[in-house]
């Protein structure tokens, strides 16, 4: 490790922990905002609960194996709210003019977006996901050797870094385009709408869609298929499935070209 990246990961945990303390300076607000992270994940243990209580499965998955979705994609979206989910408010700082405030200081702005504040909420969100994957482990019928162990963590990985992927090329299209706030706003509804359920119970254009156009397949349901041997009606080539971690990482390498692009060109709030 070279002297400026320490020095650079000195700086980002202490201005971490300068945020943290903080957030914890307000107690009462801090525990709330941990509160609205868990009951923002509600509706998905709402379903879990009513899927393990009423019905055996769904679109041919054993219950147990539907549960293992919702708990890979809510993980992966906790860490992804954690370490890089400030991305979803560059519309509103590029309104208020903070970018221009960015591009002054010594420090990657990408960086300074990220370090703007501690998201407590991640901690409910987070607290939430960890209790359902428990949950799902626990029921699953599969047997979880060490391959299968590490192919769940890297999946895990991969989802958060193909949502940050996602939510960061949105972010570089508001740098241009401060409107396309809005299309931030309707990607978490689809993560939250779609993103738990086997996308086979769909129309198979929705299914289409949601796998190629718009990749969210493969945050959580195309891992799930592969970790519960479910390959074989899931609509992309197995090794296509298997490597949806890989395909993380390199949407996410994408995305922050995007951004690195995006920031050249960015003019000013006034344009």
């Amino acid at each position: 490790m070279s002297l400026k990246t320490a020095k650079s990961l000195r700086i980002v945990w202490r201005v971490s922990l300068l945020n943290i303390r903080a957030a914890m300076e307000y107690r009462t607000e801090f525990l709330l905002n941990i509160a609205i992270g868990a009951i923002w994940q509600v509706s998905v243990i709402v379903f879990a609960t009513v899927l393990l209580a009423r019905f055996t499965g769904m679109g041919g998955w054993d219950s147990s194996d539907v549960l293992l979705i919702p708990a890979i994609r809510m993980l992966a979206h906790g860490l992804f709210v954690l370490f890089l989910g400030r991305m979803h408010f560059i519309g509103r700082q590029v309104q208020e003019g903070r970018i221009d405030v960015y591009l002054l200081r010594p420090m990657p702005v990408h960086r300074q977006v990220q370090l703007a504040y501690f998201p407590t909420n991640a901690i409910g969100d987070l607290t939430v996901a960890a209790g359902l994957m428990v949950g799902a482990l626990s029921r699953s019928q599969l047997e979880w050797t060490a391959g299968r162990v590490s192919y769940l963590i890297a999946a895990v990985i991969g989802g958060m870094l193909l949502e940050a992927a996602l939510f960061t090329a949105v972010a570089g299209a508001c740098l241009r385009f401060p409107a396309a706030d809005y299309w931030g706003r309707w990607l978490e509804e689809l993560l939250g709408t779609f993103g738990s359920y086997p996308l086979n119970v769909l129309p198979r254009a929705v299914g289409g869609f949601l796998t190629y156009a718009l990749p969210l397949a493969f945050v959580a349901y195309l891992p799930t298929a592969v970790l519960t041997g479910h390959d074989h009606d899931i609509g992309v080539p197995y090794w296509l499935a298997a490597a949806s971690p890989l395909l993380g990482v390199a949407l996410y390498l994408a995305s922050r070209v995007v951004w690195r692009w995006a920031l050249r060109h960015y003019t000013g709030v006034n344009g």
